[in-house]
């Protein structure tokens, strides 16, 4: 596959501003000229192969630290805001889009801020007026969707928290030893907590008493949920103070998305604990990414396994770009992180063509696809259902279908591309990101029209669309 060109000027200048460099002394050292480099740190010259070797050879940096992933997910989340009719007379090229992305990611951020505030506003004003009536004031981006984004745009990975759980996995031999032993042996020797049953309570899945030094756990837990509630609250006890620095950074609007940040953090302590950084990757290249076998070798749920995948971030030590979604039978995506050029939709449904939703047709199975967006990226798709709950004959159960994958170039490390026909370009489904914003003009499985097309309508003539996008 292709490389595309590289417009990261400004992480070269806050490179040279964090080496305290001029202009001048910059270019000389890494054997450019001053024009030049001020056409890279402007984005008006993309950043040559000799120019990254260079970089990485006179100041010691990772390459991988200077990927387009931050600026891909921003650019993604940038166009989808401005594709509302709002902006109908506004409309921003691609190139504009990314000039703003990339020289002015604050900007983005703010304006992406202001499109959800509007829409959350325009939505309680369409469907409650009686709370108008009431008193009650228009919300804005909600808590959860602000510490979603939060860790959307930190790329799925907090550096501090993964380098403390591994350590502590490294001491507790996670991974190479029972998990339940160790993690019951390191709260009672560290924290002074006793690890109990509960009793009759079907609804209760963990109930810590700090006073008491008693951890009360489901018995019916499926080990995989029970290791990570204990290491949810050995997260709790023991990186508080990590986890209070980071949401407090975060600059969060309100106490509850600070709160709901520092859940966020302890549940990625929890998963770092139980699948330690190095060792997981180590063992997922080993196996070449088969999702059970990683999920037996760690005593993990698949959900588990396919979250912490797509964490495998840290410079220096990347694992491989991969994007993930959790979406219930109603097409909701309740969980979604990309490292991979695909971005998924801030709102509105999945793509209807996508094999994620035929996971819930074939319980038990991992489906794959070979898919390409409108931008002519191709990607290898994974779907599975997975069932929660269900702790006995009456409890109810939820079901979700996962969905992994990456770009096709990165194939050949998963197992399940061995036998496919990854050259064909006719074995690619055409896949859309959602039909609001979708590009395809003739696609048969569209919910709706996209926001930004114009629609022609034939009464005369019926085609599997009750109507035509007219070509730009």
């Amino acid at each position: 596959m292709a490389v595309g060109k590289l417009y990261i000027g400004r992480k070269i200048r806050e490179l040279r501003q964090d080496n305290k460099a001029t202009q001048a002394q910059f270019a000389e050292r890494i054997g450019i000229s001053i024009s030049y480099l001020n056409q890279i740190e402007n984005n008006q010259r993309p950043v040559s192969a000799s120019v990254l070797l260079s970089l990485a050879e006179k100041f010691k940096i990772d390459l991988s630290a200077l990927s387009a992933g931050e600026g891909d997910r921003l650019m993604s989340a940038l166009s989808e805001a401005l594709s509302d009719p709002i902006f109908a007379g506004h409309a921003a090229t691609l190139q504009e889009v990314k000039l703003v992305a990339q020289n002015a990611p604050a900007v983005a951020h703010a304006l992406i801020s202001a499109h959800q505030a509007y829409r959350h506003n325009s939505e309680q004003l369409a469907s409650i007026d009686d709370t108008l009536g009431r008193g009650a004031g228009l919300s804005e981006n909600t808590p959860y969707e602000e510490v979603r984004d939060f860790f959307h745009f930190m790329d799925n990975y907090v550096h501090a928290i993964d380098v403390a759980a591994e350590a502590l996995a490294a001491r507790l031999a996670i991974g190479d030893s029972d998990s339940y032993a160790a993690l019951c042996g390191h709260l009672e020797v560290e924290h002074g907590v006793r690890v109990t049953r509960a009793g009759r309570d079907d609804d209760l899945i963990r109930s810590f008493d700090p006073k008491a030094r008693v951890l009360t756990l489901n018995p019916y837990l499926p080990p995989a949920t029970r290791d990570f509630q204990l290491a949810m609250v050995i997260a709790q006890l023991g990186a508080s103070g990590e986890v209070d620095t980071i949401a407090g950074q975060a600059g969060f609007r309100t106490a509850e998305a600070y709160e709901i940040c520092r859940i966020g953090l302890h549940n990625y302590f929890a998963g770092a604990l139980l699948l330690p950084y190095r060792k997981f990757m180590e063992t997922a290249r080993e196996v070449r990414h088969d999702l059970e076998l990683l999920a037996i070798r760690f005593g993990a749920s698949l959900e588990q396994v396919c979250h912490r995948l797509s964490t495998l971030q840290r410079p220096g030590e990347k694992g491989i770009p991969i994007f993930f979604a959790r979406i219930d039978r109603a097409g909701n995506i309740t969980k979604r992180h990309s490292a991979a050029k695909l971005q998924f939709a801030r709102f509105g449904a999945a793509c209807p063509l996508w094999n994620v939703h035929q996971a819930f047709e074939a319980p038990g199975r991992i489906i794959r696809q070979l898919a390409e967006t409108p931008d002519g990226v191709r990607y290898l798709c994974l779907s599975t259902q997975i069932t929660k709950g269900g702790r006995g004959f009456r409890f109810p159960r939820q079901h979700y279908a996962l969905a992994l994958g990456c770009e096709v170039s990165y194939a050949a490390s998963f197992v399940y591309a061995d036998d496919m026909d990854l050259g064909n370009r006719a074995a690619f489904d055409p896949i859309g990101i959602s039909c609001r914003i979708c590009e395809r003009t003739t696609c048969p499985a569209r919910a709706m029209p996209p926001l930004k097309g114009r629609l022609v309508i034939d009464h005369d003539r019926r085609a599997v669309l009750p109507y035509r996008l007219k070509e730009n």
